[in-house]
């Protein structure tokens, strides 16, 4: 029985810390993000967040709603320079490239793209925005709960971030969306327990 107890009361502390966790990072971001082009403010840099351009059924929407999203902000002059932060730990793996070709291809001209490969995790590519491409003022461009989290990181280290929403991902198997909720929790362990930092600065 009391091994019982203490099983239940873990579980319930777990999801306690998970919820408060939620809490804590979006309502500290909430009034930092923007979701339509005519209202959000000028900033010369746009950080945009990898993922991989291939999903399950050959194409990741989330990719690509990321990817139009940093071209629309481009395109009305919200932005002057793109810094695409991916990941490229692997030689058939390049986030990067794939962000930067599918800029190119809709007309962002080359010179405006900034490419970072070292963008192994959303902490390296915002603090890696700061500390090696010296952002001072930065829009973060991902989908609203990755945003969150992003902007959550921007705050604690000092960088003046706001962030764009891509369109979202809806479905009833949305993963994502699952992982997230983990993801809102360990980031703040990274941050105020176990001081992580960027594999390479």
């Amino acid at each position: 029985m009391r091994i019982k107890r203490t099983v239940i009361y873990l579980f319930l502390s777990a999801l306690f810390v998970l919820f408060i966790s939620q809490e804590i990072v979006i309502q500290q971001t909430q009034n930092q993000i923007y979701s339509e082009i005519d209202s959000i403010p000028y900033r010369e840099f746009a950080l945009v967040l990898g993922t991989n351009k291939k999903g399950l059924n050959g194409h990741n929407p989330y990719f690509k709603y990321r990817m139009d999203a940093t071209i629309a902000l481009y395109n009305a002059q919200k932005v002057s320079k793109i810094i695409v932060s991916g990941d490229n730990s692997v030689t058939a793996y390049n986030e990067t490239e794939d962000m930067t070709d599918y800029l190119v291809d809709a007309g962002v001209p080359i010179s405006a793209i900034i490419k970072d490969y070292a963008g192994f995790r959303t902490l390296d590519s915002v603090v890696r925005a700061k500390k090696v491409f010296d952002c001072q003022y930065v829009t973060i461009v991902s989908q609203q709960f990755h945003n969150q989290r992003a902007l959550f990181i921007a705050n604690y280290y000092g960088l003046n971030a706001i962030a764009f929403s891509a369109v979202d991902v809806q479905s009833r198997k949305n993963y994502t969306h699952v992982r997230e909720y983990l993801a809102k929790c360990l980031v703040i362990f990274d941050l105020y327990v176990f001081n992580r930092s960027p594999k390479f600065l």
